[in-house]
């Protein structure tokens, strides 16, 4: 997830890259977690502490989500409750705290990762699956009596969700209090609330002015008959605003808040934030700026009578309560998150200069670790991987940071989706295999995600049939046209097809929107057929999604490629508006894993000018070493 030329403060930059180089040599394949016992012991005597709280304010349960104020992906350090009372460090699940038993629910992602970090602890791992809407509701009833209380911090949950739980346990004769933080009280070493500097996204990089975007948010304000708009969610505001910040690993957002009004716009902000350039310019441009607290105030004293647009799944439960009862709410997906959604041209054009930027930087990644693996004369780390991309990437114009953290995997580490290799627990890549990568970086110019698969060794005739049939499922959807506004979760199964008919399948989605040196998960368009097909999920123009389809073997090995495309008009038809893909990513699918007789003329011909242009687009930006590498790696098939 990157891209032009431009100075950076270096306090933008989120993530360092180490010094590789000590992670590289070591005797063992594998190390331990020495530290299991004591990290066990720690969750027991909070999880003891939590219980008293809960006692003292007379709850019975307490369900701790993955989630901050602001609904977000990736968490600040400071609402990581789940993490710190579990020990449990995967990106999503759903805590829950008995007065004698916990549970922790996690879908097939985490199972492997739960498993091993909860031992010890006391807490039980539980598996979600299927589309139960709260999976842990029978739980919940099994071990507590009629009349007993459950509650949840409110701001951690959304409208949506709220009213879901609230109903689901007030129909189990449960009481629900949304009211309470129990865990302020305990966490005495809680880190506070980010307050790192917000920074422009400059005009050099930005298709609309913040002004242009706020009247653009109005004109579907005023569509929709609403006079307030609350945003809560960090990658609407920032686009909103055209401001950036490093407040939460991986994702360019800052902590804030903001109310758009017929007349103004309030940024609900730490001002220690703002520079008093920002300030000036934000206010300059009609904007008014207020302490982040204050945003509970201002809703309550929002005018009775008036209307207020507010996204049930974007707001969360408390905020909602907050405002004045005599406000009409009008419920409605929040216009930034379609608006951003569709690429601007000039948005486009810099996604593709950041995808050439990005490919080369993987390309020298690549060319060094073929060369290493040949020479046979070191052993590589799956961390030195994540650390040698990191130190490519830095090299390139307007990079700022990963846009999560890399997985590499190798073998059996693979088969696992969401694998992360730690300091206290990876592999080496040694003998033959298959190693995989799913890495992305963010650039002022746009962000990006890839998977690429490296044989090591020779890889086994199962193994490129395999790799094969994934490569057939990313050519396929990556080829395909489709009516204009389609819902994304119809397209998953073209990319299925190739893998059905060989009696093989993946858990995951096939792709998910990624933002404009924005978030690499956006909304609203996803391809799965996990997710419902409802009208706000419409493919349109200017949409940049991920295709990646995958085949994990538990045990041996994974395969996902993943290239980024984006949605451009393709043809007119008495049938309607077509579109289809073009593909925004720029690296070579290695062809040594490749059962050529699996595919068939088409497929060739497509994977033949893909590389075509790759090697004709990346072979000015890659260093002269790399070039007979890029050549090697791109001849036709």
């Amino acid at each position: 997830m990157k891209i032009p030329i431009l100075t950076i403060p270096i306090v933008l930059k989120m993530i360092s890259f180490k010094d590789y180089s000590t992670i590289i040599v070591s005797s063992v394949s594998k190390k331990k977690n020495m530290n299991t016992s004591s990290i066990s012991n720690d969750i027991r005597t909070r999880l003891t502490a939590l219980r008293q709280e809960m006692k003292e304010q007379s709850v019975d349960t307490l369900i701790v989500p993955t989630s901050d104020p602001h609904l977000s992906e990736y968490l600040p350090l400071h609402w990581r409750s789940r993490e710190w009372l579990s020990g449990f460090t995967g990106s999503a699940g759903t805590l829950i705290v008995g007065m004698k038993k916990a549970s922790l629910w996690v879908d097939s992602r985490y199972w492997t990762q739960a498993e091993k970090q909860l031992e010890g602890s006391g807490i039980e791992m539980c598996r979600v699956s299927g589309g139960a809407q709260i999976p842990y509701l029978k739980w919940i009833e099994a071990h507590l009596p009629a009349g007993a209380t459950v509650a949840i911090d409110g701001h951690l949950l959304s409208l949506s969700q709220g009213r879901l739980l609230e109903k689901a346990l007030t129909d189990n004769q449960l009481s629900f209090r949304p009211d309470v933080d129990l865990i302020s009280s305990i966490w005495k070493d809680r880190a506070s609330i980010p307050k790192t500097p917000v920074f422009e996204h400059t005009r050099q990089f930005v298709a609309m002015s913040r002004i242009d975007k706020i009247e653009r948010i109005r004109y579907h304000m005023k569509e929709s008959a609403a006079n307030w708009h609350l945003i809560s969610t960090l990658d609407d505001i920032a686009w909103t605003f055209n401001l950036r910040g490093s407040d939460i690993e991986f994702n360019p957002v800052f902590i804030a808040y903001a109310l758009i009004g017929p007349e103004k716009a309030v940024l609900f902000i730490d001002s220690d934030k703002l520079s008093d350039e920002i300030r000036k310019s934000l206010v300059s441009d009609g904007i008014e700026i207020k302490a982040y607290e204050e945003i509970s105030g201002v809703l309550q004293r929002i005018p009775s009578g008036t209307a207020m647009l507010l996204d049930p799944r974007r707001t969360s439960y408390s905020m909602y309560r907050q405002v004045n009862s005599g406000v009409k709410f009008i419920e409605t997906i929040n216009p930034a998150v379609l608006l951003k959604s569709r690429k601007e041209a000039f948005e486009i054009e810099n996604i593709r200069r950041t995808m050439i930027e990005d490919g080369a930087a993987f390309c020298e990644f690549q060319a060094w670790f073929d060369t290493a693996i040949e020479n046979g004369n070191s052993r590589i780390s799956e961390l030195a991987v994540a650390e040698k991309i990191e130190e490519f990437r830095s090299k390139r114009p307007c990079y700022i940071s990963p846009s999560f953290k890399t997985i590499a995997g190798f073998n059996e580490n693979a088969a696992l989706p969401h694998y992360q290799a730690t300091e206290t627990d990876f592999s080496f890549i040694e003998k033959d295999g298959l190693l995989l990568i799913d890495t992305g970086g963010q650039y002022l110019g746009g962000t990006t995600d890839m998977t690429r698969v490296i044989p090591v060794g020779l890889p086994g005739q199962e193994q490129k049939k395999d790799f094969t049939l994934v490569l057939k499922g990313m050519i396929a959807l990556s080829d395909t046209c489709f009516p204009q506004s389609i819902p994304a979760a119809m397209l998953d199964s073209i990319a299925r097809k190739p893998l059905w008919a060989h009696g093989a399948d993946y858990g995951h989605g096939t792709g998910h929107g990624v933002g404009y040196f924005l978030n690499v998960h956006e909304g609203p368009q996803g391809i799965s057929y996990h997710a419902k097909p409802e009208p706000q999920t419409a493919m349109e123009e200017g949409m940049v999604t991920s295709v990646e389809p995958g085949l994990y073997k538990e045990g041996r090995w994974g395969i996902r490629i993943e290239n980024l495309v984006v949605n451009r008009f393709y043809k007119d038809t008495e049938f309607g508006r077509f579109l289809n893909f073009e593909t925004l990513t720029q690296c070579p699918i290695d062809t040594r894993c490749i059962e050529k007789d699996l595919l068939d003329e088409n497929e060739i011909a497509w994977l033949n000018r893909y590389h075509e242009g790759v090697r004709d687009k990346l072979m000015p930006f890659v260093p002269e070493h790399v070039k007979n590498w890029l050549i090697r790696r791109t001849e036709p098939l």
